[in-house]
């Protein structure tokens, strides 16, 4: 089983359509996927027609509950829904060892599925820490843009600090361009520049940006993958290059 964070401290770039679309392909690829939603905005729970009450990804986070008694089984997929009692986490969520609890809530499931993609939200906090200390890898959504060459370099020493503490095998799978407009030619020179923080990370920028596509927001308003909604949609073509790429080769 691999367990792999979708990663950003920015947000509006394309997380929880990352997640959702990773999830999906890799079950077209016939995989095992659980989703876990650990962000308090909820959006990928809502986008797989999961409930909000009940046992939550929050309550593996305090304690309460381990990932068995916290999956519900959707139409698109397994998942542990997130709540918006997530928003409070850095406050409630203390004490030593705080940064495992995660990982420590995820055992027991290991033989049941190939993947974990975990949505996480746009904050270096107790929740996206603990993603990462139980993630095998990251992914990297990011926009060619300024902003997110700023934040990839304060992210990556996020991932380096819980190396050091708490997860030293973690690795950066890759950064994946999304929202992507190919006209404007600002993006095509901040592809070049995320080429070169790519290799000074030491990971890979996937070869196939995600096209920016008013179908990933009409798919998630109608709770199905892009795959399903529109086959044939810019999107759709990228995140299928992706997810082969994704499967291809690690790091």
């Amino acid at each position: 089983m691999e367990v792999v964070a979708i990663v950003n401290r920015k947000g509006g770039i394309g997380k929880t359509a990352t997640a959702q679309a990773l999830g999906a392909g890799l079950k077209k690829k016939g995989c095992s996927v659980l989703f876990l939603d650990l962000d308090s905005q909820t959006n990928l729970s809502f986008s797989l027609g999961a409930k909000t009450t009940g046992v939550t990804s929050m309550d593996l986070m305090t304690g309460k509950a381990k990932a068995p008694d916290a999956i519900q089984h959707t139409p698109q997929g397994d998942i542990i829904a997130g709540s918006e009692a997530l928003a409070a986490a850095d406050v409630t969520i203390d004490g030593k060892g705080k940064e495992y609890r995660l990982k420590k809530a995820l055992e027991g499931i290991e033989k049941t599925y190939d993947y974990i993609v975990i949505d996480t939200p746009a904050a270096l906090g107790n929740l996206t820490i603990n993603a990462l200390t139980a993630a095998e890898s990251a992914v990297i959504p990011v926009q060619a843009d300024i902003y997110s060459l700023q934040g990839i370099g304060q992210l990556n020493k996020a991932i380096d600090t819980v190396k050091k503490h708490s997860n030293p095998d973690l690795y950066i799978r890759g950064i994946l361009i999304t929202r992507y407009n190919g006209r404007a030619v600002l993006s095509r020179d901040m592809q070049s520049n995320l080429e070169a923080v790519a290799a000074q990370l030491k990971t890979r920028l996937y070869s196939t940006p995600i096209r920016e596509c008013i179908a990933i927001k009409e798919a998630q308003a109608s709770q199905q993958d892009i795959f399903s909604y529109a086959p044939n949609c810019n999107a759709a073509k990228d995140y299928e290059a992706f997810i082969n790429e994704f499967l291809e080769r690690k790091g």
